[in-house]
């Protein structure tokens, strides 16, 4: 198992002097935890990456404030580091009940902002009727095909019927898309417990990922941009470049080329001190997936990104992931001019040179 499937552990831990390590659980995409980091000043607190939404998250969000000596009021500023539910979910939540501040990287953006405002109001706002309208709208965004062909995948979306409206009712209570309040530009500096941190924007896992970086003591917030043991996702659906995987490596170089980086504090996993390190081996492993795409395409021929998908991947990790995952590999190559696409029956296919 690797680290960042553990188990949350309930301890709150200080893991940088003056940064609190509060493991949030979630069960998503393989991920055992997600680390919500806390830090006090004279104000009150901040609180990074709440997690996922639902009572249980809810509960250990409460939890480990309580730890920590603090309660849900007591926090002024709410950070997320990019738009991904397992960062996001709580945030809104988190941020109205406390009355605090949210901030995120200028570009953040969440596939909710397109149905404003029916879930985006407080839960006082919304009605049954608003709730059910925007998941008919969420439904027909799905009803789309993705970049390579075949369908989008479709999100859990509550039905109708008793079990429905159980399901509707909570994620009134517990789901709010997120409305960040103070949004940061790349270099911009913000004030965070007892430290001066510097925004560093670093696209690639998602268009809108957030780095922190407090230079004085060399600590660094990595989020999911850099992972202890595991490379984070890059995907080819959503993006609003056309070559993710191209952000994600010029990214990795500008958290690599930081002065002084000591303390590296990931989303999952444990904190490390190997930064540069990590930074080559998920650039090689890039690399690596980069050769093998060559390799199968030159052994299978033209194929569709299902095809050449299950080719690079274990068995266990096919899936839509995956394939999103191939098809960012495969623009790479197309737009570094070592491969070719066409359409064919809805699908499209690819041959590396």
């Amino acid at each position: 198992m690797r680290q960042e499937q553990e188990e949350a552990q309930p301890e709150v831990t200080e893991v940088a002097p003056g940064i609190l390590r509060a493991q949030i659980p979630i069960n998503f995409t393989g991920l055992g935890h997600v680390n919500m980091y806390l830090l006090e000043d004279d104000q009150g607190w901040t609180a990074m990456d709440p997690g996922l939404p639902g009572p249980s998250t809810w509960k250990a969000i409460k939890d480990r404030l309580r730890q920590a000596g603090a309660k849900v009021s007591d926090v002024h500023t709410v950070v997320v580091t990019h738009s991904h539910p397992d960062h996001f979910g709580s945030a809104e939540k988190l941020r109205r009940e406390a009355d605090a501040e949210m901030v995120a990287a200028t570009d953040f953006r969440t596939f909710f902002d397109l149905l404003e405002p029916d879930l985006v109001e407080s839960p006082d706002d919304r009605s049954a009727a608003n709730d059910a309208a925007a998941i008919d709208r969420l439904r027909d965004r799905f009803d789309m095909t993705n970049p390579w062909g075949g369908e989008m995948p479709r999100p859990p979306l509550p039905g109708v019927g008793p079990v429905g409206k159980v399901k509707r009712r909570m994620a009134r209570r517990y789901f709010m898309a997120p409305r960040p309040n103070r949004r940061l530009a790349d270099g911009e500096p913000i004030r965070l417990g007892s430290r001066e941190f510097v925004a560093v924007h670093t696209p690639g896992h998602t268009a809108d990922h957030l780095c922190l970086v407090d230079p004085d003591d060399g600590v660094l917030l990595t989020g999911d941009h850099v992972l202890p043991s595991i490379t984070p996702h890059i995907s080819g659906l959503g993006s609003v470049t056309a070559d993710p995987l191209a952000d994600f490596v010029h990214s990795l170089d500008k958290v690599a080329a930081l002065d002084g980086v000591g303390t590296s504090l990931p989303a999952h996993g444990h904190p490390f001190t190997n930064l540069q390190e990590r930074v080559d081996a998920i650039k090689g492993h890039h690399e690596e997936r980069l050769a093998k795409l060559t390799e199968i395409s030159h052994a299978v021929g033209e194929a569709n990104v299902e095809v050449l998908t299950k080719e690079l991947f274990s068995e266990r990790a096919w899936g839509h992931m995956a394939e999103a995952e191939t098809y960012a590999h495969l623009e790479h190559l197309r737009l570094a001019g070592q491969a070719e696409s066409r359409w064919d029956d809805g699908l499209l296919h690819y041959t590396v040179d």
